[in-house]
C-alpha cells in the first residue's frame, strides 16, 4: 500500500447521486482495507446515518462526523474528540432561521434536532437515512452541540451565505452541499481532524490519501499526501487536490484506490 490511512467523503464520493454504494466501490474500499489501510469516512454527516455507511462496507473504527467537528468510534459509539459551541453562539442563526421560515437541524455528537419540518426536509432526511428528533422550541438547548444545518433551496442558501459572510462571530459557516450551510467551531474541520487522527497514529501527511467532493472537504485533500476530487466537484476543489478522478456515479473512489494506493 501507498497509504496508511484512507479518508473517505460519503456523499457526492462514496456514494451515488442516489446514496447507493456501488459493488465497484465496496471492494475496492475492501480491497484497501486488506492490504492494510485505516479507512476513515469524514463526512458531514452525524454518526447515526454515518455509521450505517461504515456497516455496508463491512468496516468499523474511528469516523470524522459533522464536518471534523466529532471524532466517533463506531464500535463503541463513544465520542473520542469533539468541538463543541454554546447554544449562547448558534442563538443568532436560529433566530435568524426562525423569522425567515428557513429548516434547520440542531446537532450534539450523536442527536439530531428539530422544532418543525416540511415536506421537502421530510424527503431529504429520508434520503440521508436521518432519523431526527422533534424539539420544543422553548426549551433548553442540550450541552455539547457541534453543529447548526440550514437545509433549502440553492438560491436561496446562496443569498443567506452572502448575507453571513458580512456578520462577525466567533464561529464558522461552510457550504457542505448545495443545499446546505453548516454553522460550527471555528477550529472545526475535516482537515483539522484528520490531521490530529494521523498524528495519533503516527502516520506521516504523506501516508495520508483523502477522496472528496466538496468546499467542506478542501482542508483534508491539502492536508493528505494524496488529495483526489472527483469529477463531480466544483471547480474550486478540484484546484484544491492533487488529482481528479471518475465521477460518484461512475465508481470514482474504486478508481482512484486502483489507480494511486496500491
Amino acid at each position: 500500500m501507498n497509504y496508511d490511512l484512507i479518508a473517505l467523503d460519503i456523499d457526492g464520493t462514496l456514494l451515488t447521486d442516489g446514496h447507493v454504494l456501488t459493488a465497484g466501490v465496496r471492494e475496492a474500499v475492501r480491497e484497501a482495507h486488506e492490504r492494510g489501510a485505516e479507512i476513515v469516512l469524514c463526512t458531514g454527516r452525524g454518526p447515526a446515518n454515518a455509521i450505517p455507511v461504515l456497516d455496508e462496507l463491512g468496516l468499523a473504527g474511528t469516523m470524522i462526523t459533522h464536518n471534523g467537528a466529532a471524532t466517533v468510534d463506531s464500535a463503541s459509539r463513544s465520542v473520542l474528540h469533539q468541538y463543541s459551541i454554546a447554544a449562547a453562539e448558534m442563538a443568532r442563526f436560529r433566530a435568524y432561521c426562525l423569522q425567515a421560515k428557513l429548516h434547520f437541524d440542531i446537532n450534539t455528537a450523536f442527536e439530531m434536532l428539530i422544532e418543525g419540518i416540511t415536506p421537502e426536509a421530510r424527503r431529504m432526511y429520508e434520503r440521508y437515512g436521518a432519523n431526527p428528533v422533534m424539539r420544543q422550541a422553548d426549551a433548553p438547548l442540550p450541552e455539547g452541540l457541534v453543529k447548526f444545518t440550514l437545509f433549502g433551496d440553492m438560491a436561496e442558501l446562496d443569498r443567506v451565505e452572502a448575507e453571513w459572510n458580512g456578520w462577525s462571530h466567533g464561529l464558522q459557516h461552510i457550504r457542505s452541499g448545495d443545499y446546505f450551510i453548516d454553522v460550527q467551531h471555528k477550529e472545526a474541520s475535516k482537515g483539522t481532524a484528520l490531521r490530529q487522527l494521523a498524528q495519533l497514529r503516527g502516520v506521516d501527511h504523506s501516508r495520508v490519501m483523502a477522496i472528496g467532493n466538496y468546499f467542506n472537504d478542501v482542508g483534508m485533500l491539502t492536508f493528505a499526501g494524496l488529495g483526489v476530487a472527483v469529477a463531480n466537484s466544483p471547480d474550486a476543489v478540484k484546484d484544491a487536490a492533487n488529482a481528479v478522478t471518475r465521477s460518484n456515479e461512475e465508481d470514482g473512489v474504486a478508481h482512484a484506490l486502483r489507480e494511486h494506493a496500491w
